[in-house]
């Protein structure tokens, strides 16, 4: 008995089918554009990166969105380390809105962050503001790339000296980052949350910089952050010399210069606490300033900044502090109690007005109802009395 080993023609080739299956094919790809960025084969990393979101472009399915968002970024991670990021923005403005009009939010995500990326490397804070202001981040969304969005956020607000919101947004970056991985971007975040805590008035706390892994990258900030809190502007001019190629290496230099300031009024603090009358040639050399005018200068708009309670005496050219008022003494305990009590009354009516009354008739109605309910409980009770009495006669 002969058996038929020929094959069926009309067949299906299951090799065949496997490799025109576009998900694998733009997989293959992503991997083959992966390998050639790690390997420092730039030029062809970025002709591949080109070529696979034109593949990944020409379909809509969902299948495609993830492998696509991370196509990507891929793209602009090859032509940032080209130096050509201005050359692709355009195009991943267009995809931003055709994820938008598609409704992917893996890849609204992936290219808001991109976007928010390339406008920061090219220093444009303000386009990147708008952007922000004008899209919405979406719901459905992994916290990795949230972390990544919050952490643009913060420093976009920090460029723009609204420093309380970007320490939220930094803030909130490093508890969405992933805890166990992601060294380096935890590092960053944690940089830029010590330049802007300590230039809204606060001092970071020594454990923060001895943080697992750490501690070796945050050095020079905790060398700045102590300059900062014994205001020493001497002191923070060598930091910022010792660590300079650290500090633009990390783009915080432009935010470090504005902490001069608050160098300047921690130390003001510390001599009007000190002394009772010091004169101005006496702040210009602790201070470390340039002239006396310039001393003159910093005195005036710390007093009428309320950082410090003194006045200039120009006949002697000196700062004379004024006398420590027992706050007690004043109206403030008593008007800061005045606002707690207008607080909690404001509440208290706030709940009445959202309180629920029920109607008239619907009173009525309840009340007919509760009287006809307890009548119908006294009676049960004095059937269930009289049946026991008897019970107990005849016992």
């Amino acid at each position: 008995m002969e058996m038929d080993t020929s094959t069926d023609k009309k067949s299906p080739d299951l090799s065949a089918s496997m490799t025109t299956v576009p998900e694998v094919s733009a997989y293959l790809q992503l991997l083959c554009v992966a390998m050639l960025i790690d390997n420092k084969n730039l030029e062809n990393a970025v002709e591949a990166s080109t070529e696979l979101i034109e593949f990944v472009s020409k379909f809509k399915s969902r299948t495609m969105d993830d492998i696509g968002s991370r196509a990507f970024f891929f793209y602009s991670r090859a032509h940032e380390l080209t130096n050509n990021l201005a050359v692709i923005r355009p195009r991943l403005l267009t995809a931003y809105r055709t994820a938008v009009l598609r409704h992917d939010p893996t890849g609204q995500a992936m290219l808001l962050n991109l976007l928010l990326r390339n406008y920061i490397h090219y220093k444009l804070y303000d386009q990147a503001d708008k952007l922000v202001q004008r899209t919405d981040f979406p719901e459905t969304r992994s916290n990795n790339q949230l972390a990544r969005f919050m952490y643009f956020d913060g420093r976009i607000k920090a460029i723009q000296l609204d420093y309380t919101d970007a320490f939220e947004s930094l803030q909130q970056a490093m508890r969405k980052a992933p805890q166990g991985t992601a060294l380096g971007f935890r590092i960053i975040v944690q940089k830029f949350m010590f330049i802007v805590q300590m230039l809204t008035g606060d001092i970071p706390d020594r454990a923060t910089f001895r943080q697992q892994y750490m501690e070796k990258a945050l050095a020079p900030y905790l060398e700045l952050t102590k300059s900062v809190r014994v205001g020493d502007l001497n002191l923070f001019k060598e930091v910022v010399e010792k660590y300079r190629h650290v500090f633009m290496r990390d783009e915080t230099m432009s935010l470090i210069t504005r902490l001069r300031q608050n160098v300047i009024k921690t130390g003001l603090r510390k001599i009007n606490a000190s002394y009772s009358r010091i004169s101005l040639d006496d702040i210009c050399t602790r201070l470390g300033l340039e002239s006396r005018e310039r001393a003159e200068g910093v005195v005036a708009k710390a007093i009428r900044d309320e950082v410090i309670d003194a006045v200039i005496d120009y006949k002697t050219m000196s700062m004379r502090s004024k006398d420590n008022v027992n706050t007690y003494t004043t109206a403030e305990p008593a008007n800061a109690y005045h606002n707690r009590i207008e607080f909690c009354l404001n509440i208290y009516s706030g709940a009445i007005r959202a309180m629920r009354f029920p109607d008239a008739t619907e009173d009525e109605a309840n009340t007919e109802a509760r009287r006809k309910r307890l009548k119908e409980e006294q009676e049960l009770a004095k059937t269930l009395e009289e049946d026991e009495e008897d019970l107990e006669e005849d016992f």
